[in-house]
């Protein structure tokens, strides 16, 4: 009897011994891009997600803006890429969130093939394609038309029905003349050897219209429970990301094999070509207020609601 009980004894001591050495719980934590130029930021997150101590960290860009925002309105999202005005509204509805830095600042274009377009006011009666309707280009160009005298609702046309690519397409095709375009595509347009020229600097014009600096495409945010509770691997993740950036900025080629590598729905010839253009930025959130501000009182001018009626408070900064 002694004999017989001997190994279950032994077995359970070594149980016990391996249930010490037993792993601490990871949970997964997913980093959410938005599929195309701006998810490039982050493409090294990626090719090698961070490393951070109790967590299985990996990247994904999903299809669009809006996805990543109910993600981080459910609670199921603690990190996503968002524009600036989504980013606030969604703030201003009682979900903390806090940005975290700017990724991406103005990267629009002003391209037209209409020899008697040379600036602003010669837009005056002529048709303008904006890609992307009640977002940052359509209300940083409507402040842009004011501040020239121009009345967007009634001095011009401005044509929201195609998408950015189907954009880059008419005016290379010649079914459009005159359109604003963010990048990659208003390289991929000046690439095409097309008599397209750009009529003028948009950044440079946002800030004659009253702007504070370049106006931010895309943010980072977190949701502010989480990084209370996990202030080193909010850190570890906002670092890593820093550190991307910078080295898409030093590496196109290799930053547009990676984003096509990974769908961001861009080719990678395209990508290289465009990051010049394109930029990208690492700016904590509280060097970036100003610029954020005063993006969001444009906002406010045109359409309150979208940011959710007034500027997000001092917790909406980290």
């Amino acid at each position: 009897m002694k004999t017989f009980l001997r190994p279950l004894f032994l077995f359970s001591i070594f149980g016990s011994v391996l249930a010490g050495y037993a792993p601490a719980q990871v949970s997964r934590l997913v980093i959410y891009g938005i599929k195309g130029p701006s998810a490039l930021a982050m493409i090294r997150l990626f090719e090698n997600p961070p490393k951070i101590a109790g967590f299985d960290v990996r990247a994904e860009a999903l299809s669009q803006a809006d996805q990543v925002a109910a993600r981080l309105i459910s609670g199921e999202a603690k990190i996503g890429m968002l524009p600036p005005n989504l980013a606030a509204k969604i703030a201003s509805s009682g979900r903390k969130i806090q940005i975290g830095a700017v990724t991406g600042t103005g990267m629009i274009s002003l391209l037209s093939s209409n020899p008697g377009i040379k600036s602003i006011g010669d837009l005056r009666g002529g048709t303008v394609n904006v890609a992307g309707q009640a977002a940052t280009p359509d209300y940083v160009f409507r402040r842009i038309l004011l501040s020239k005298g121009l009345n967007p609702d009634r001095d011009l046309k401005l044509d929201y029905s195609l998408a950015p690519a189907e954009i880059a397409q008419a005016l290379i095709a010649g079914r459009i003349s005159t359109a604003l375009i963010p990048e990659p595509f208003s390289t991929m347009v000046l690439g095409a050897g097309k008599n397209i020229k750009p009529v003028t600097d948009i950044q440079a014009e946002w800030t004659k219209a009253g702007g504070a600096g370049n106006y931010p495409m895309t943010v980072l945010v977190l949701d502010s429970a989480f990084a209370a509770a996990n202030p080193q691997a909010a850190a570890a993740v906002l670092s890593e990301l820093k550190a991307s950036v910078e080295w898409v900025l030093a590496h196109p080629a290799e930053a547009g094999a990676l984003g096509e590598k990974h769908d961001l729905g861009v080719r990678a010839a395209t990508i290289n070509a465009a990051i010049p253009r394109s930029g990208y930025v690492f700016i904590p959130a509280r060097e970036a207020r100003p610029s954020l501000e005063s993006l969001f009182k444009t906002f406010l001018e045109f359409a309150p609601a979208s940011i959710g009626g007034a500027l997000p408070g001092d917790d909406f900064y980290r």
